[in-house]
């Protein structure tokens, strides 16, 4: 009887090392897994804010530049509709040094692109001719209005997205987020409203204010549904989401709506007086080049911005984040092209901030949900653990008072 209590109690302490050598394995993997989760959350957030450094710059210099061309003698709106998708020969760099560091993403593309080529040649064939109408109306748009009105208006853009977003996208219309839309749409009827008999300072034509109001809204929203088509495409079409479908989705849509922008500078006949239009620029020829050079790349910058924006949270969320320009153009339209900002105009911004401000409140709601249903999610996690580790304390000592009795 000795023999057996001494042999239990030699078994104890072998007993109380396996537990420990088995509990450490698992702490180091649940703090390993939390550091991974960590970086991923900071990488996220790193190309998130990337993306919104390309999407403010490029669509705020891109306007800016666009106002320069017409008040200083340009005034072919095929032209200006052109340069808008030109410059996506810039994108083939990226799209060619990326796919060369990373060749599984490659492999993806090509075996998925081989599947559904018809769908997708279609899709991108649909993209491109909507872009190129989107960008014909706010080549209008911005010839006929103020630059600060312009810009204001195309924030109706978000309330347009919410609602595309919530039939294509199934993104949910919270009270905060229908607030927004409330807000830009009484923000841009407040310009609707007003003459453009009322506007000095900016080398408009007269009595086309109204045609510019609807063509900008028209083409505000038309730019929301692109959005929500395009993120329709990554999630039921292309399905994996890698960087070089979205610069192959860019590049394509792009190049499309550059060749349907030739063909109507060309059928148009405003070809024709690109030449003296050229001599005629104030600021020389040179300016002129340069120009729709960089008005061509603002804008590619910003595409780049708008779809990693929707590649990496969603259309709506793009959409918010052009319109955060809302208050950088017209104070840079007022400084560069004198622009008036009167009452009615101050009121818009301040409305169109409110209704800006309570969808970033949202979404601010919507990550912090998010990360108490991730931490519940791990502590539940590692409670199980506990409880299995128990489990096995408990069937340890059933061994050894079955040992003992024996």
């Amino acid at each position: 009887m000795a023999d057996h209590v001494q042999e239990v109690q030699l078994h104890i302490p072998a007993g109380d090392d396996q537990k420990a050598a088995a509990a450490t394995p698992s702490n180091y993997q649940l703090q390993r897994k939390n550091t991974s989760k960590k970086i991923k959350h900071l990488k996220w957030w790193f190309m998130v804010a990337l993306n919104i450094i390309f999407l403010l710059c490029g669509q705020t210099t891109a306007t800016l530049l666009g106002r320069l061309y017409y008040d200083k003698g340009g005034n072919s709106l095929w032209m200006a509709t052109v340069v808008q998708s030109a410059g996506c020969p810039i994108l083939l760099i990226a799209y060619f040094f990326y796919t060369s560091t990373h060749k599984s993403p490659v492999k993806y593309a090509t075996s998925h692109r081989a599947g559904l080529s018809k769908i997708i040649i279609s899709i991108y064939i649909g993209l491109g001719i909507i872009t190129a109408g989107d960008n014909l109306m706010y080549s209008y748009g911005l010839l006929y209005l103020p630059v600060s009105t312009y810009s204001l208006i195309c924030a109706s853009q978000l309330a347009f997205n919410a609602v595309f977003s919530y039939f294509f996208n199934s993104q949910k219309l919270t009270p905060l987020i229908f607030n927004s839309v409330i807000l830009l749409t009484f923000s841009a009827a407040l310009l609707g409203v007003r003459s453009g008999s009322e506007e000095s300072g900016s080398n408009t034509p007269e009595g086309k204010y109204p045609l510019g109001f609807v063509l900008t809204l028209a083409a505000s929203a038309t730019y929301s549904l692109i959005l929500s088509l395009i993120q329709l495409t990554f999630e039921k079409v292309l399905k994996k989401q890698t960087f070089s479908i979205v610069l192959e989705l860019l590049i394509c849509t792009s190049f499309l709506a550059a060749c349907c922008s030739v063909i109507g500078l060309f059928a148009s006949g405003e070809w024709r007086g690109l030449k003296g239009e050229m001599e005629g620029y104030e600021k020389g020829r040179v300016s002129y080049v340069m120009t729709l050079v960089w008005i061509a790349v603002a804008w590619q910058v910003a595409s780049v911005g708008t779809v990693g924006l929707i590649f990496v949270v969603s259309s709506l969320f793009s959409n918010v984040i052009s319109t955060l320009a809302l208050p950088m153009v017209p104070i840079f339209a007022v400084i560069f092209f004198h622009d008036r900002m009167d009452g009615v105009k101050i009121m818009a911004m301040l409305i169109a901030i409110w209704g800006f401000s309570s969808y970033i409140y949202q979404q601010y709601l919507d990550d912090l949900n998010s990360k108490k249903a991730s931490s519940s999610s791990s502590s539940s996690s590692s409670s199980s653990s506990i409880l299995k580790d128990g489990d096995g304390d408990a069937a340890n000592g059933v061994e050894m008072s079955t040992g003992a009795s024996t």
